[in-house]
């Protein structure tokens, strides 16, 4: 199950602290990270940093996009030292942890970590379906990157050793749940058709599409409800093009 979730670390400055972000995730029994656009990478100090564990290093993930690196995940989760205006629910680390353990027994999970001394921007913070805030001291809030990582890796061990002892119930078959790769055609193709039919000629595109994105995000639909979706955006084109005809709809 832990295979499952991923660390991603956003555009990471300096790679003493991709080191130690490999050495906290596996004291904690992570292993899948994956670094978007990193400025020294691989590193001799990172190796140092990492203290043993090379092979999390060394089997590491570069993306140069953070969509790239979130295309098969299903279930998203943005670190944040600050509340931002982002319509997102906001946990803290001990809530997100079961949160990502429940997801990660049936999806793949990214738990993704900003720039040192930037963050997340708001439109990274969109990609996601949870923002978690670690609660550090008010007159000294400052962590370190490998200190963020260890402290959310550590609440994923703890309520997956709790999971471990908990009495496994059967759960219906599910179809699986879009990827993030597929939610952003969908989004792309949503986008197209509100332009075509009007929608947005006296809106904010931006406003519109970050509602419809924090909609999806609570829904998350799977493959089969997405491919649904998209049959009705193409149905409306398909309409539009013929000159707005209208079809009787049959099973």
């Amino acid at each position: 199950m832990l295979d499952n979730i991923s660390i991603v670390l956003v555009n990471p400055s300096h790679p003493g602290n991709i080191g130690s972000t490999a050495r906290a995730m596996k004291t904690m029994g992570l292993s899948q990270l994956c670094l978007v656009a990193p400025d020294d990478f691989p590193s001799g100090t990172a190796t140092a940093l990492a203290s043993g564990a090379d092979d999390i290093l060394r089997n590491a993930k570069v993306c140069e996009t953070l969509d790239e690196a979130l295309a098969d995940c299903q279930f998203v989760v943005g670190t944040s030292a600050r509340v931002r205006g982002v319509s997102l629910p906001l946990v803290d680390p001990r809530s997100c942890a079961q949160s990502i353990v429940q997801e990660a027994s049936n999806n793949k999970v990214a738990l993704i970590f900003g720039r040192e001394d930037s963050g997340l921007s708001n439109e990274q913070l969109r990609r996601c379906h949870l923002q978690v805030h670690i609660p550090t001291n008010e007159d000294f809030s400052s962590l370190n990157l490998g200190a963020a990582v260890q402290v959310l890796s550590y609440e994923i061990r703890m309520a997956e050793l709790i999971n471990k002892d908990a009495l496994e119930l059967p759960t219906p078959k599910a179809h699986e749940l879009a990827s993030m790769d597929d939610m952003e055609r969908y989004y792309d193709h949503l986008y197209s058709v509100l332009m075509e039919i009007g929608f947005l000629d006296h809106s904010s595109h931006e406003k519109i599409m970050a509602k419809m994105r924090r909609l999806y995000g609570r829904v998350r639909p799977d493959q089969v409800e997405l491919g649904i979706l998209r049959g009705i955006l193409s149905e409306t084109q398909r309409c539009l093009a013929s000159g707005g005809g209208t079809q009787k709809i049959t099973e």
